[in-house]
Protein backbone atom coordinates (compact mmCIF):
# COMPACT_ATOMS: atom_id res chain seq x y z
CA UNK A 1 0.00 0.00 0.00
CA UNK A 2 2.96 2.33 1.21
CA UNK A 3 4.39 2.23 -2.51
CA UNK A 4 0.54 2.46 -4.42
CA UNK A 5 0.29 5.69 -2.55
CA UNK A 6 3.54 7.03 -3.42
CA UNK A 7 4.38 5.75 -6.53
CA UNK A 8 4.82 8.38 -9.74
CA UNK A 9 2.28 6.68 -11.65
CA UNK A 10 3.86 8.44 -14.88
CA UNK A 11 6.96 6.04 -15.61
CA UNK A 12 7.37 2.70 -14.92
CA UNK A 13 5.26 0.11 -12.76
CA UNK A 14 6.15 -1.10 -9.16
CA UNK A 15 8.69 -3.95 -9.58
CA UNK A 16 9.22 -7.07 -7.06
CA UNK A 17 12.05 -9.51 -7.51
CA UNK A 18 11.71 -12.57 -6.01
CA UNK A 19 14.90 -14.49 -4.75
CA UNK A 20 15.43 -17.49 -2.76
CA UNK A 21 17.30 -15.20 -0.24
CA UNK A 22 15.31 -11.69 -0.62
CA UNK A 23 12.27 -9.82 -2.06
CA UNK A 24 12.83 -6.72 -3.97
CA UNK A 25 10.63 -3.85 -3.98
CA UNK A 26 11.45 -0.84 -6.44
CA UNK A 27 9.04 1.81 -7.15
CA UNK A 28 9.53 4.80 -9.18
CA UNK A 29 9.25 8.46 -7.70
CA UNK A 30 11.64 10.65 -5.36
CA UNK A 31 11.30 11.36 -1.77
CA UNK A 32 10.13 14.49 -0.57
CA UNK A 33 12.22 17.45 -0.77
CA UNK A 34 14.57 17.09 2.22
CA UNK A 35 13.97 13.96 3.00
CA UNK A 36 16.86 11.19 3.41
CA UNK A 37 16.22 7.39 4.07
CA UNK A 38 17.02 8.30 7.52
CA UNK A 39 14.35 10.76 8.03
CA UNK A 40 11.79 8.35 6.77
CA UNK A 41 13.30 6.03 9.07
CA UNK A 42 12.41 8.57 11.92
CA UNK A 43 9.49 10.42 13.02
CA UNK A 44 8.75 12.55 10.04
CA UNK A 45 5.30 14.26 8.72
CA UNK A 46 3.09 12.63 5.91
CA UNK A 47 3.97 14.08 2.18
CA UNK A 48 2.42 11.63 -0.09
CA UNK A 49 2.78 11.79 -3.67
CA UNK A 50 -0.63 10.88 -4.58
CA UNK A 51 -2.83 12.85 -1.89
CA UNK A 52 -6.09 11.47 -3.60
CA UNK A 53 -4.34 7.96 -3.58
CA UNK A 54 -3.77 8.03 -0.04
CA UNK A 55 -6.58 9.86 0.89
CA UNK A 56 -8.64 6.98 -0.43
CA UNK A 57 -6.66 5.09 1.49
CA UNK A 58 -7.39 6.11 4.66
CA UNK A 59 -11.26 6.40 4.16
CA UNK A 60 -11.19 2.97 2.99
CA UNK A 61 -9.79 2.19 6.31
CA UNK A 62 -6.48 0.88 4.71
CA UNK A 63 -4.16 2.79 7.14
CA UNK A 64 -5.02 4.51 10.12
CA UNK A 65 -2.75 7.38 9.71
CA UNK A 66 -0.20 9.01 7.35
CA UNK A 67 3.23 9.37 8.04
CA UNK A 68 3.44 6.18 10.23
CA UNK A 69 4.08 3.61 7.07
CA UNK A 70 8.03 3.22 7.08
CA UNK A 71 7.23 2.66 10.97
CA UNK A 72 4.51 0.33 10.49
CA UNK A 73 6.11 -1.97 8.23
CA UNK A 74 9.47 -1.88 10.64
CA UNK A 75 7.24 -2.92 13.23
CA UNK A 76 5.26 -5.68 11.49
CA UNK A 77 8.94 -7.48 10.44
CA UNK A 78 9.83 -6.77 14.08
CA UNK A 79 7.57 -8.13 15.79
CA UNK A 80 7.93 -11.56 13.57
CA UNK A 81 11.41 -11.97 14.28
CA UNK A 82 12.28 -10.81 11.50
CA UNK A 83 14.91 -8.66 9.91
CA UNK A 84 14.06 -5.05 9.00
CA UNK A 85 13.69 -4.16 5.57
CA UNK A 86 16.36 -1.76 3.71
CA UNK A 87 15.70 1.35 2.57
CA UNK A 88 17.92 2.86 -0.12
CA UNK A 89 17.26 5.30 -3.17
CA UNK A 90 18.59 4.66 -6.65
CA UNK A 91 17.88 4.00 -10.24
CA UNK A 92 14.90 7.14 -10.21
CA UNK A 93 12.89 5.70 -7.07
CA UNK A 94 12.86 3.77 -3.77
CA UNK A 95 14.04 -0.04 -3.04
CA UNK A 96 12.97 -2.09 -0.43
CA UNK A 97 15.29 -5.61 0.04
CA UNK A 98 13.35 -7.68 2.41
CA UNK A 99 16.14 -10.52 3.65
CA UNK A 100 14.97 -13.79 4.67
CA UNK A 101 15.55 -12.27 8.45
CA UNK A 102 16.91 -12.55 11.64
CA UNK A 103 14.41 -15.49 12.29
CA UNK A 104 17.27 -17.83 9.94
CA UNK A 105 19.87 -16.22 12.05
CA UNK A 106 18.69 -16.90 15.34
CA UNK A 107 18.05 -20.67 14.71
CA UNK A 108 21.80 -20.65 13.31
CA UNK A 109 22.51 -19.12 16.67
CA UNK A 110 20.61 -21.28 18.77
CA UNK A 111 22.33 -24.17 16.99
CA UNK A 112 25.50 -23.01 17.45
CA UNK A 113 24.88 -21.97 21.04
CA UNK A 114 23.95 -25.64 21.93
CA UNK A 115 26.57 -26.99 20.38
CA UNK A 116 28.71 -25.31 22.54
CA UNK A 117 27.33 -24.98 25.79
CA UNK A 118 23.74 -27.04 26.24
CA UNK A 119 22.75 -24.04 28.85
CA UNK A 120 22.53 -20.84 27.34
CA UNK A 121 22.83 -18.71 30.83
CA UNK A 122 26.05 -20.02 31.68
CA UNK A 123 27.67 -18.70 28.50
CA UNK A 124 30.64 -17.40 29.09
CA UNK A 125 33.18 -14.37 27.66
CA UNK A 126 35.25 -17.69 25.91
CA UNK A 127 31.95 -18.17 23.67
CA UNK A 128 33.18 -14.50 21.71
CA UNK A 129 32.01 -14.84 18.59
CA UNK A 130 28.35 -16.33 19.37
CA UNK A 131 28.13 -13.85 22.49
CA UNK A 132 28.74 -10.71 20.15
CA UNK A 133 26.54 -12.24 17.32
CA UNK A 134 23.99 -12.88 19.08
CA UNK A 135 24.64 -9.12 21.23
CA UNK A 136 24.76 -8.05 17.43
CA UNK A 137 21.29 -9.38 16.80
CA UNK A 138 19.42 -7.84 20.29
CA UNK A 139 20.90 -4.50 18.91
CA UNK A 140 19.51 -4.80 15.72
CA UNK A 141 16.01 -5.78 17.69
CA UNK A 142 16.25 -2.61 19.77
CA UNK A 143 17.15 -0.49 16.34
CA UNK A 144 14.40 -1.24 14.78
CA UNK A 145 12.07 -1.27 17.63
CA UNK A 146 13.74 1.22 20.93
CA UNK A 147 10.50 0.21 22.79
CA UNK A 148 10.75 -3.40 22.96
CA UNK A 149 10.42 -5.25 26.20
CA UNK A 150 13.39 -7.71 27.91
CA UNK A 151 10.33 -10.75 27.94
CA UNK A 152 9.95 -9.76 23.70
CA UNK A 153 14.13 -9.64 23.40
CA UNK A 154 14.19 -13.04 25.01
CA UNK A 155 11.67 -15.16 23.43
CA UNK A 156 13.19 -13.34 19.51
CA UNK A 157 16.55 -14.61 21.06
CA UNK A 158 15.04 -18.13 22.17
CA UNK A 159 16.98 -17.23 25.39
CA UNK A 160 16.21 -16.50 28.98
CA UNK A 161 15.35 -12.92 30.63
CA UNK A 162 18.60 -13.01 32.41
CA UNK A 163 20.69 -14.00 29.45
CA UNK A 164 19.18 -10.87 27.79
CA UNK A 165 19.61 -8.87 30.67
CA UNK A 166 23.23 -10.04 31.09
CA UNK A 167 23.96 -8.72 27.57
CA UNK A 168 21.97 -5.47 28.13
CA UNK A 169 24.44 -5.28 31.32
CA UNK A 170 27.72 -5.99 29.03
CA UNK A 171 26.20 -3.07 26.75
CA UNK A 172 25.71 -0.66 28.87
CA UNK A 173 29.25 -1.37 30.60
CA UNK A 174 30.67 -0.88 27.02
CA UNK A 175 28.86 2.17 26.75
CA UNK A 176 27.17 1.15 23.90
CA UNK A 177 23.21 0.72 25.10
CA UNK A 178 21.41 2.99 27.81
CA UNK A 179 18.11 2.81 28.97
CA UNK A 180 15.93 6.46 29.28
CA UNK A 181 12.63 6.02 31.35
CA UNK A 182 11.19 3.40 33.27
CA UNK A 183 10.76 -0.41 32.54
CA UNK A 184 7.41 -0.01 30.94
CA UNK A 185 7.18 3.22 29.47
CA UNK A 186 11.27 4.09 28.68
CA UNK A 187 12.70 3.69 25.75
CA UNK A 188 16.58 2.37 24.37
CA UNK A 189 19.09 4.78 22.94
CA UNK A 190 22.05 2.75 20.83
CA UNK A 191 25.16 4.71 21.10
CA UNK A 192 27.70 4.77 18.40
Amino acid sequence: MNAIIHKDYTGASIQLSVYNSKLILWNEGRLPEGFTIETLLGKHPSRPYNKNVADVFFKAGFIEAWGRGIAKIINGFTNAGLSAPVFETGMGGVMLTIERGVKDDLKGLRKELDDTDNDTDNDTDNDTDNLARRRSILVELINVNNKIAISVLAKKLNVSKSTVLRDIEKLKAENKLERVGSEKTGRWIIKE
